[in-house]
């Protein structure tokens, strides 16, 4: 295996768990909170993808599929088109609503697919490339990508987590 196969399988693995956690859920169950100051299924869901896609499409040079494929007109977010919802407040938080869990996975969906047609074409020199010079180290490309799958999959695990406890009640 190689480093763009073992990035594809990563990121396959979150799809896999973003999927199980909203599968067969209703906008009530997806936008329930466990206390007041609670992230919802939903804005872990909408807020993975934003970070991936934001992350993904900053590194490979493309638009973010959020604007590219008008995922933020049918989301119809009360937010700026850029957020991916870093410092979202609790009222922040209350206000992802959606329709349906395939709205959640429609979107993540499209920016797996970015994701993938874009990391199964490096190489291990391209990972090595520095994309970041803000932090000491600098991070570069392959650290950028890794961060991403262990922040989706916390986020990811969130959501699982709530759906285990909505579904027991």
């Amino acid at each position: 295996m190689n480093s763009a196969e073992l990035l594809v399988d990563g990121f396959g693995r979150v799809r896999e768990v973003v999927h199980e956690a909203v599968e067969g859920l209703t906008p009530e169950q997806l936008a329930e909170r466990l206390d007041d100051d609670a992230n919802s299924i939903a804005w872990l869901i909408w807020h993975l993808a934003r970070v991936q896609d934001d992350h993904v499409s900053d590194v490979a040079g493309l638009e973010q599929v959020w604007t590219a494929q008008d995922w933020h007109g049918r989301f119809e977010l009360p937010f700026p088109v850029r957020a991916i919802g870093y410092g979202h407040d609790t009222k922040a938080v209350a206000s992802v609503r959606v329709d349906s869990a395939a709205l959640l996975t429609g979107y993540y969906d499209a920016v797996h697919e970015q994701t993938i047609a874009f990391v199964r074409g490096l190489s291990a020199a391209d990972l090595e490339r520095v994309v970041d010079e803000a932090w000491t180290p600098a991070v570069t490309l392959g650290v950028r990508l890794v961060s991403v799958i262990a922040d989706d999959l916390q986020h990811a695990g969130q959501a699982a987590f709530i759906r285990g406890i909505l579904l027991r009640r």
